[in-house]
């Protein structure tokens, strides 16, 4: 402890402490707004604080290029946790492909988390995926990873920004969370469209039946049902959905170390 308290290890602890608390303003499940902010400083110091012990800065110099240096650990916190809350993002696309389609996309809420309108499925969707990743302590490895990213990424190494692979990445990242999102809303989304096709011949051969009145609440009922059944399925598909969120987030820390 007495060591913590020198005056000459405290620039390299506040290097670390930058980094810590920048990942927790963007990572998912740690950068809601309902966790109190007084929880993510004093979280993000005593982790700092453990962390302090296991980081080698030996190769450290303190002159001028310091706050570049702190510039650069704000940078490295906000972009992992910014590529892996970009991948957890999927759900909310796919919510909102399927309410467009039961017709629940005017029903838009707010949420609490963001405090950003988003769709009522997706939402439904999102708080299920991290109760899923709570119950497997993925937290926990979420908390691994920006321990680990100083063996990819040391203190006295500024990030490769020339380095074309770091933007090819984020484009494949960025493109790799749009088909999980459709991948996870596809089999409701498919179930809807021949609920439409099956409403489109009823209005043709029973010109009788108002289809706008019978359609809206057969779409929600037969999009309840196909989201019970889908469960299992989706189960699985955000077991995928987070070990791409963890690969991206390793992949990143390599480019950035200039591996």
């Amino acid at each position: 402890m007495l060591e913590l308290v020198n005056i000459n290890s405290l620039p390299v602890f506040l290097l670390i402490f930058v980094r810590v608390l920048a990942f927790f303003v963007t990572m998912p499940l740690f950068s809601y707004r309902t966790v109190p902010l007084q929880f993510k400083i004093g979280f993000s110091f005593f982790l700092a604080m453990i962390m302090f012990y296991t980081v080698d800065s030996t190769g450290l110099v303190m002159n001028e290029m310091y706050i570049f240096l702190l510039v650069k650990e704000a940078m490295v916190g906000l972009l992992i946790g910014l590529i892996a809350f970009i991948i957890v993002s999927a759900l909310q696309i796919a919510g909102g492909f399927i309410d467009f389609q039961m017709g629940f996309a005017i029903a838009n809420v707010m949420d609490p988390q963001t405090g950003a309108q988003t769709p009522l499925t997706g939402q439904y969707l999102y708080i299920i995926a991290l109760l899923f990743l709570l119950s497997v302590d993925g937290h926990h490895l979420v908390i691994d990873g920006i321990v680990n990213s100083y063996h990819f990424i040391p203190l006295d190494t500024f990030i490769p920004f020339g380095n074309s692979s770091i933007a090819d990445f984020v484009i494949t990242t960025f493109n790799r969370m749009f088909l999980i999102a459709f991948q996870i809303a596809i089999p409701i989304v498919g179930c809807l469209f021949l609920v439409d096709v099956a409403m489109g011949i009823i209005a043709r051969t029973v010109p009788q039946i108002n289809v706008f009145v019978v359609g809206l609440p057969l779409k929600i009922l037969v999009s309840f049902a196909a989201l019970l059944a889908f469960l299992p399925l989706y189960i699985t598909l955000v077991r995928s959905l987070f070990h791409s969120m963890f690969e991206a987030m390793r992949v990143l820390m390599q480019l950035f170390g200039g591996a």
